[in-house]
């Protein structure tokens, strides 16, 4: 035996290695199930990966709801639209790819910048090289379609406005979702690369008109080459919006953008006194909405933003003007409904050309006066000197805080985006803190006859003159869309049926002799309204005209409201107003149209005017009256 070695016996060194070669079966057997479990067991799961690679989701938009006018017309429907899409690879691929792309397609410089930011956001999606291929384009491509094996062209359907500008601010735009929006809780659930409504209707009723997108799926090799597209039934189908039919009266609308003078900033705006529906919504300058429908070129979205016009500004809901005189009838109403003015008051005061009260002395816009008369007469020549009066008789106070009561403050609540709230302080300490100083008691003369701190948009003097055109003295939220429960009332003026009688033969008289809009008298119906000149210190003054026409012996069928920017007096759109209002109910009631000269065009063409018609009395049919 060998020094520090202990040697096992024999028998023990023999069973040793039974024990060994017995660890190695096992080992074996071990090596070999684990294999197994890789190469059978784990066979579909790993299967399953290989087919996730070479299966690509396709997003399929959903065709967007079509909007009709209240007979049929489309405001807005479905074309069909080309998009360019490349399957995912690495990026120094794609970028090869797009530079290829590029002359192909007339792409430009932000459009790939836009597909490249757009693809690292979601690199598992195939990238959206653009939405807006033009056929000449995608024929070119399909020529070339060997050279480019992962592009798809794929049809969807596209925005299309067929009246184009004269509807941009009522119906709105499409336009790609912003990283911004997709933060905000009326898109959650929505993702990136989805088109939605800006503004306008379109936007009013995303929910509505937008339905939801589906998806297909498309087979691809390990190289990104497509192969085809997998059935149907193994993707989502899109689920299409859902249509939308308005008050809307197409023609009425397209008509309005015609007449509306030239190179001139203002709006128009008609409802239906019965149901507070909007006939027509124009605003000018305005823009072609489908500028935007696969998206807008840079520079054309920089013009339209440095446009001094403000072209993207819907004037008719989203801008507010002084009123001026159109105001007066809001203060005859406050000052019946706290009973100190009945229609046949006489002023103390006889309209002389102007007035005195607390140290200051305020004009009549006719300095030879107007004498004495009622209310009536007072609306008929829009007489300063009566309203005053009127005004001091409320009080500055008092008609604060009724003002606001009946609803003249605040915004009408239409079913679009962006509405501005009109200007009416409701307290002599609301009057402070917006203007900075408290209002002295004359400030009272000022506001009732529609100047000095209040503005009204378009859109709220039409619902204010609605209340005038019903029995009842009340006016609906205006509303676009016809929905299934109708609009409830936004405005109470709380007059009795004299104070309505009264507002009415005031109106009519204004169309009369030696009323302020005589020019525009309108044969054949029962047509009244008011003019307006809101002061304006940076120009020329803004005209306003209100129009509420109907047959005669009936109530009014639609009320019109016109403002021009620097339109200088109230008459210059009377004639545009009784165009408007003479177009719509003579469509309504089969009848030819005629278009009749505005007042302008009288006396600057020298038309022949059957002048004993003109200056021949109003009379107020008994029927007509609520």
């Amino acid at each position: 035996m060998r020094r520090g070695r202990i040697e096992l016996p024999k028998v023990e060194r023999r069973r040793r290695g039974q024990w060994s070669r017995v660890a190695l079966v096992v080992g074996s057997a071990a090596l070999t199930f684990a294999l197994a479990r890789i190469q059978i067991l784990a066979r579909d799961e790993y299967a399953l990966i290989a087919k996730e690679n070479r299966v690509r989701p396709i997003v399929v938009p959903a065709p967007r709801g079509t909007i009709y006018d209240r007979h049929g017309q489309v405001v807005a429907e479905n074309t069909v639209g080309y998009r360019v899409l490349l399957m995912p690879a690495p990026m120094d691929s794609m970028l090869a790819q797009l530079a290829r792309l590029r002359p192909i397609l007339g792409l430009t410089d932000r459009e790939i910048a836009l597909a490249i930011a757009r693809y690292r956001r979601e690199p598992h999606l195939p990238m959206q090289v653009t939405a807006n291929a033009s056929p000449g384009g995608v024929a070119r491509l399909q020529e070339r379609r060997f050279l480019f094996p992962g592009v798809l062209i794929h049809q969807y359907p596209r925005r299309h406005y067929p009246a184009g500008e004269a509807v941009a601010h009522l119906a709105g735009y499409v336009a790609e979702i912003s990283s911004a929006e997709l933060e905000l809780p009326e898109f959650a659930g929505y993702r990136q690369g989805r088109w939605i409504g800006k503004a306008g209707l379109e936007r009013a009723y995303e929910r509505v008109l937008g339905g939801e997108p589906g998806v297909r799926y498309l087979e691809v090799d390990a190289l990104g080459r497509i192969l085809r597209w997998l059935p149907e039934e193994s993707g989502l189908p899109p689920i299409p919006g859902r249509d939308i039919t308005l008050y809307l009266d197409l023609d009425l609308q397209r008509y309005v953008a015609e007449i509306f003078p030239k190179g001139m900033r203002g709006a128009f705006v008609a409802l239906d006194p019965q149901t507070g529906g909007v006939l027509a919504l124009y605003s000018t300058p305005s823009f072609d909405p489908n500028l935007f429908v696969g998206g807008i070129d840079p520079e054309i979205w920089e013009q339209l933003n440095n446009d001094p016009g403000k072209p993207l500004l819907d004037r008719a809901t989203g801008a507010a003007q002084p009123p001026g005189s159109t105001f007066k009838l809001a203060t005859a109403a406050v000052a019946m409904d706290l009973g100190v003015l009945k229609p046949n008051d006489v002023m103390p005061i006889p309209c002389t050309g102007g007035m005195r009260y607390e140290r200051r002395y305020a004009r009549c816009w006719y300095g030879r006066g107007h004498g004495s008369q009622n209310l009536i007469g007072a609306i008929k020549h829009s007489c300063n000197v009566y309203f005053y009066q009127v005004g001091i008789r409320i009080g500055l106070k008092r008609f604060l805080e009724m003002g606001s009561r009946i609803g003249i403050g605040g915004p009408t609540g239409i079913d679009l985006p962006g509405e501005i709230a009109s200007t009416f302080p409701t307290s002599t300490d609301d009057w402070q803190r917006r203007f900075g100083y408290r209002p002295y008691d004359n400030e009272i003369m000022s506001l009732a006859i529609g100047q000095g701190m209040v503005t009204l948009s378009p859109i709220r003097l039409a619902q204010l003159y609605v209340a005038v055109a019903r029995p009842d003295g009340r006016a609906p939220v205006p509303r676009l869309a016809q929905l299934e429960t109708p609009p409830p009332i936004g405005l109470d003026l709380r007059i009795p049926p004299e104070g309505i009688a009264a507002f009415r033969k005031g109106l009519r008289r204004v169309l009369g002799p030696g009323g302020t809009a005589h020019l525009s008298r309108l044969p054949g119906w029962d047509f009244m309204g008011k003019t307006g000149t809101a002061q304006n210190p940076h120009g020329p003054d803004h005209a306003w005209f209100v129009g509420l026409g109907g047959p005669v012996g009936k109530a009014p069928e639609i009320v019109a409201v016109m403002m021009l920017e620097h339109g200088e007096h109230g008459y210059a759109a009377s004639g545009y107003v009784a165009n408007a209002v003479n177009f719509f109910l003579s469509r309504k009631y089969g009848l030819p149209f005629e278009r009749y000269p505005t007042p302008r065009e009288r006396l600057k063409h020298d038309l022949p005017v059957d002048w004993a018609w003109l200056f021949s009395e109003v009379e107020d049919p008994p029927e007509a009256q609520p």
